[in-house]
């Protein structure tokens, strides 16, 4: 008797497409439906829109690069998008760096920006180590109490921290700033979390076997893996430090520790009607930053967009 094969066919299983494929789908669908009624109107408003977001973007840093070359009766003559007669008057600057003390703000500034990163990225690092790879009672309260943090807002608690710095004695030092932006920045820590969270735990548990304590794990494992995240918080951080100009002003009076910002504000007083000189203090302001991001823009957006995702 001879033997019969039989082939059994098994029924095709069908994938159902995740939420986002679904979403992604309709929405190519709409846009296909949509592009035959926009056609050339939607094109031509799409670069309108740019255009205008272009313009308002430049014309005030030309406005501002125009006017700090001009002396102050040019500047009082002529428009606000007129080139200067001279392009080689530095006058303007030098009563900035002289007189506004622009170069003990640059100073000052970079000495707190360097100490307050590096202070956050200890802490912060830390912090999401300790929260993120060890399992202990409050864990919770303590995730909780870092997202009630974030909901205070800042200007409800700034009597009870303007005391505080008071009686730790660093009202009008560098001291004052360097705290506040060390210990104020839940937002790296849970920048750090996230990240931290990829980060495998079985990377930890070998390095236990072969010896190493928590803290040799943290600086030789961790912490070098960290560096994305690392690059994204001194994006953020550092801009903000940059531009901050509420602690500075409050916390150091003095003329002798001004920074950036507050050298800038110092301005409205004997050259409160010199324009042409805040103009000169402006482009000294923004040039560090320019040839910052001109330097670093590739770090930059690989940062944002690891911190995104992550």
């Amino acid at each position: 008797m001879s033997q019969q094969h039989v082939t059994t066919t098994r029924p095709t299983r069908t994938v159902e497409p995740s939420a986002t494929e679904r979403m992604r789908q309709g929405f190519a669908r709409r846009t296909r439906s949509l592009s035959p009624i926009l056609g050339p109107l939607g094109t031509t408003l799409k670069y309108v829109s740019l255009v205008i977001a272009c313009a308002a973007a430049i014309i005030p840093l030309v406005t501002i690069f125009m006017a700090a070359f001009k002396s102050r009766e040019e500047y009082a003559t002529s428009g606000p998008l007129d080139p200067p007669s001279n392009w080689f008057n530095l006058e303007n600057f030098a009563t900035a760096f002289v007189s506004g003390k622009m170069l003990e703000g640059f100073v000052n500034t970079t000495i707190i920006l360097v100490v307050s990163l590096v202070g956050t990225i200890l802490i912060g690092t830390m912090t999401a180590y300790a929260v993120d790879r060890f399992d202990f009672r409050g864990r919770r309260l303590v995730m909780g109490l870092f997202l009630l943090a974030t909901l205070v807002p800042a200007v409800t608690t700034q009597v009870a921290t303007f005391q505080i710095i008071n009686g730790l004695g660093l009202f009008n030092t560098r001291g004052a700033a360097i705290v506040l932006f060390m210990g104020t920045d839940i937002i790296a820590i849970y920048i750090f979390l996230q990240f931290m969270r990829s980060i495998p735990r079985s990377l930890d548990e070998a390095a236990m076997l072969d010896g190493a304590n928590r803290m040799t794990i943290y600086s030789r494992i961790i912490f070098p893996l960290l560096r994305p995240a690392i690059a994204t918080v001194v994006i953020i951080k550092g801009l903000a430090i940059y531009n901050e100009f509420y602690i500075p002003f409050l916390y150091m009076p003095s003329r002798d520790l001004g920074v950036i910002s507050t050298s800038l504000f110092r301005f409205k007083g004997p050259y409160g009607s010199q324009w042409e000189v805040i103009a000169a203090g402006t482009i000294l302001v923004i040039v560090p930053t320019l040839v910052a991001f001109l330097l670093l823009q590739r770090h930059i957006y690989s940062g944002l967009t690891s911190g995104a995702t992550k």
